[in-house]
């Protein structure tokens, strides 16, 4: 972009908004992360106060909607105004697999749509599918060498967030060749929960099995673990589109913008497999 101002990267310490922020600083762009604590700028959803001072000099916005909720379209409504008011052109927005036939409870396609029809700026919409790295993190945790998720033997075709954030870096530094277009970002193959433990007893020499436990027992030890009450629909969802068959799909979208493949489960297994072996 021409003159361009900085990119504001919402979710700064998280999955994707930490990877960016450090990539397009590693690409000479200027950046700023945002997040209500342990980034460069603080940003608070509940705060409106810190909308504004977080735009300063701002002219993309990489959008991550507040987290663990699923009623938010009004507060990205009050966002999206502060920006375009304060001089952003352009929006990449990270939204979910199969947003378009979400329960409507769940704000997804009604922050899809605000986006899309913001006026004076470009927007690129990200859906991602299920990120590998819930097997790297606090989400799907091993215990006693089990991978306890609901699935009912459904597939699901996970994406390495690397991948997702490499897309997004490409859609905040080229938004006009990205304008208007949703990219659905998955890994190459869709897989059941017991090819990923295979896949990760591979790697680490562990006996890893899939436990296929209760959806309701799942989401309620979730709740019960600190997980919001009102967020138990989003987790039905998640897991109800896998248990139905409906779980994400391969496509091309990863390799239409970076010109090489989604990468594989295998490989990001083997990338971290002092995860499971320590």
């Amino acid at each position: 972009m021409d003159n361009a101002g900085a990119v504001l990267v919402l979710g700064g310490t998280g999955r994707t908004g930490s990877r960016i922020g450090r990539a397009l600083i590693d690409q000479g762009a200027a950046a700023r992360t945002a997040s209500r604590s342990g980034s460069a700028t603080k940003f608070d959803w509940d705060d409106q106060q810190t909308y504004r001072p977080a735009l300063d000099g701002v002219d993309r916005v990489y959008l991550v909607p507040p987290n663990l909720r699923v009623r938010f379209a009004d507060q990205v409504a009050a966002f999206l105004e502060t920006a375009v008011d304060a001089g952003v052109r352009h929006i990449t927005l990270l939204s979910a697999y199969g947003a378009d036939r979400a329960p409507a409870v769940i704000d997804l396609a009604a922050v899809e749509r605000l986006v899309a029809e913001c006026g004076g700026i470009t927007h690129t919409i990200l859906r991602p599918a299920w990120v590998m790295q819930n097997f790297t993190d606090e989400h799907l945790p091993l215990i006693d060498d089990s991978l306890t998720v609901p699935s009912g033997g459904g597939a699901e075709a996970f994406v390495d967030a690397d991948d997702i954030a490499a897309v997004a870096v490409r859609t905040v530094l080229e938004p006009a060749a990205h304008d208007g277009a949703t990219y659905t970002l998955t890994g190459p193959a869709a897989l059941t929960f017991e090819d990923v433990a295979a896949v990760i007893a591979d790697v680490s020499g562990r006996p890893v099995k899939h436990v296929d436990v209760d959806q309701q027992v799942w989401i309620d030890g979730a709740v019960a673990a600190g997980v919001p009450a009102d967020y138990a629909v989003m987790l039905r969802w998640l897991t109800g589109t896998i248990i139905d068959g409906h779980g994400a799909t391969p496509t091309g979208d990863v390799e239409k913008v970076l010109g090489h493949p989604a990468t594989d489960l295998a490989t990001f297994a083997r990338r971290n497999a002092a995860t499971w072996t320590h």
